[in-house]
């Protein structure tokens, strides 16, 4: 059987899937940001801890794979949907709002092209390359 995805193996999506989940990207970050304004969060807040999941980073200080462990950890949907569920289980603003803010990062980064990372280094991500080395 031959395969039609084409010889890519980098393991990031490519072409109409790409553009679509960056396009999902684009409405997680304008959905949970409108919820917040609907919300009447504290924009002060918003603002605070809207960069806190790229605290991240500094993990790539002890190594591509410790990094991109800890990256991924901040930039998937798994914990800012947990909290999520938490804040409407115990109806708590404080915590919804940190879900809220939480998946409009990841959602603003994923619509930028800032993909979840591979072990082989920061640039590799499964949105594609990103950086200088991505052209």
């Amino acid at each position: 059987m031959t395969d039609i995805a084409g010889a890519d193996t980098s393991g990031a999506v490519s072409g109409g899937v790409r553009a679509v989940l960056r396009l999902e990207g684009l409405a997680l970050f304008i959905g949970m940001t409108l919820l917040y304004y609907i919300w009447d969060g504290d924009w002060w807040i918003y603002a605070i801890l809207f960069f806190v999941p790229d605290l991240s980073f500094a993990a790539y200080l002890s190594g591509p794979r410790f990094g991109a462990m800890i990256y991924n950890a901040a930039h998937s949907y798994l914990a800012p949907m947990a909290i999520m569920t938490t804040g409407f289980a115990t109806a708590s603003p404080l915590i919804l709002s940190i879900a809220m803010i939480w998946l409009a990062h990841i959602g603003f980064d994923r619509a930028l092209g800032y993909g979840l990372k591979y072990e082989t280094g920061f640039s590799f991500t499964h949105l594609g390359r990103i950086g200088k080395s991505a052209n």
